[in-house]
């Protein structure tokens, strides 16, 4: 226990186990591949421009910190143009600040609106670097000590009691102190009383400034590669799932939309882990290719897919027969890999590939030997839309149109229109939007907001949705796969959102196709 090791006087490291760390480890090694050289971290460039456009249009799907819903409404208003910017980017977007606010003001001021004032000269050695805004824990520390006389000891028991008040109580023996002490320095009694508002605000959950700057470093390393190296940084976000804010899908929707090439798991190329097609098979200067590997592929087991690369380095299969047989696959393998569509170069279509498959599993005992000779019949090809719906069953995702594509007429008809012509519509502007739900959110600080993110074919649509709303509706917010919504646009510079007056579950029109989101509320 952390108590009991500083009673003994001995070193507490936290040490976090962020699956980013590992995300990035593996682009780097992509990066590197591609290049032919070792590429680290300190390769990448400190302070690039194009990095920093990405960031300012909260283009930022996948990339660490910086990708929830509330840190993509926030990067427009403060434009991150530096590092120490986006240290306070990943600090500011946290309950402390919020509860303390601290928000608004730092907004106001960095936009110009406001000037940055300080109430006597000594605040400006600890604000100065948040214009006049406490947004980290050393600051409140350092204005404790400034302002109210604490010692470099007292404050750090403030620290503490910041951490720990919500559980235990404790922050009002601190009032007094705090208040008392700056009216003493000649402190006005509002200023005195917004510091201690503040101060319990951290309470919440506030930032130490290391411990963001080193979140901020993360973020902008992960940033810069999806920015000039795309395809390597989808390749490790797949290969190091489950992590992150969203699902493979999304990923690869959003990697697709950047124009990124994205192609099916393969039976005669795939291995466990997806992979970047060689150079050589994309345009000079371009963006390599991703292909899936098997991992995505539900139900499929990694000591299956070892069995297969081991025995197709031997030689190429030739038949889903000879697959099964070689690779000492079993009926629920062979079907995972004929669902997924990864049998289609041996044998068709996924039809015809889940035909072979309940046929190809070698006999046992007597019959073992034997090869049964039989004619396979010719099974027409699904339909474009039980494609669809066979992708998300065996993947969670589709290489094909996405659903919504198919439906584009019939939502037309009832007026609801894509993200993409959403995005150009004016503030208070009455919309219709519709998609498949990917995200729910209801932070503690929202107090009782929900936020919904709708996924069409072009983009995504952020739905806010107020209190009164989700209770008179809660079936349709919280049921809904696919969810129609009737608002108010709101546009706030390059920040959009709609504001939801009416829902719609309109679940039915995807049938059979199967889709989750995930849900942070």
């Amino acid at each position: 226990d952390k108590n009991d090791l500083e009673e003994l006087g001995l070193l507490k490291v936290d040490i976090l186990a962020l699956g980013m760390l590992s995300a990035l480890r593996r682009t780097l090694e992509l990066v590197g591949q591609q290049r032919g050289t070792v590429f680290s971290m300190q390769d990448i460039p400190a302070e690039d421009k194009a990095t920093y456009d990405m960031i300012c249009a909260a283009d930022t799907i996948g990339v660490f910190q910086i990708e929830s819903r509330a840190q993509m409404s926030m990067l427009p208003r403060i434009r991150p143009r530096t590092f120490y910017d986006l240290v306070i980017e990943v600090a500011i977007v946290r309950p402390g600040p919020i509860q303390g606010g601290m928000v608004h003001p730092y907004l106001r001021r960095r936009q110009g609106l406001e000037p940055v004032l300080y109430p006597k000269p000594e605040m400006k050695l600890a604000l100065e670097r948040t214009l006049g805004v406490p947004i980290f824990q050393e600051q409140v520390m350092q204005v404790a000590m400034l302002a109210a006389g604490f010692t470099p000891g007292e404050a750090d028991q403030l620290r503490r009691a910041m951490a720990a008040w919500k559980r235990k109580g404790g922050m009002e023996k601190y009032y007094s102190r705090i208040v008392n002490g700056m009216l003493a320095r000649g402190y006005e009694l509002a200023f005195a009383e917004a510091i201690f508002s503040q101060i319990q605000g951290f309470g919440e959950y506030g930032f130490p400034e290391s411990h963001a700057a080193s979140f901020a470093l993360l973020a902008y390393a992960s940033s810069w590669l999806k920015c000039h190296e795309p395809a390597a940084f989808l390749c490790a976000l797949l290969n190091s799932q489950p992590m992150g804010f969203y699902s493979p899908s999304q990923l690869v929707q959003d990697a697709r939309r950047h124009g990124i090439a994205v192609r099916p798991a393969d039976i005669a190329i795939s291995g466990w882990d997806s992979t970047l097609e060689p150079a050589s098979s994309v345009p000079a200067g371009g963006q390599a290719a991703i292909r899936l590997g098997l991992s995505l592929q539900r139900g499929m087991r990694r000591e299956a897919a070892a069995r297969i690369e081991d025995a197709r380095a031997i030689r190429p299969f030739d038949s889903v027969a000879d697959l099964a047989r070689r690779a000492g696959l079993d009926r629920h393998d062979l079907q995972v890999l004929a669902g997924a569509n990864a049998l289609m170069s041996l044998a068709g279509n996924r039809r015809q590939a889940l035909w072979q498959a309940v046929g190809a599993v070698p006999d046992k005992d007597l019959l073992r030997p034997t090869s049964p000779i039989e004619e396979t019949p010719a099974l027409r090809a699904p339909s474009e839309g039980d494609e669809i719906v066979g992708d998300y069953r065996a993947q969670g995702l589709t290489l094909g149109r996405h659903p919504l594509a198919l439906l584009r007429p019939k939502l037309l008809e009832r007026r609801f229109m894509p993200a993409a012509t959403l995005h150009d519509y004016k503030q208070g502007q009455l919309a219709r939007a519709c998609g498949i739900v990917t995200v729910r959110q209801r932070p503690g600080t929202a107090k009782g907001v929900l936020f919904v993110t709708l996924e069409d074919e072009t983009g995504n649509v952020n739905v806010i949705v107020w209190p009164s709303l989700v209770e008179q509706q809660r079936r349709e917010v919280l049921g809904a796969t696919l969810l129609g919504v009737y608002g108010v646009w709101q546009k706030e510079g390059e920040v959009r959102h709609l504001v939801a007056k009416r829902l719609v579950d309109m679940s039915d029109m995807l049938g059979r196709l199967g889709t989750r989101s995930r849900d942070f509320c």
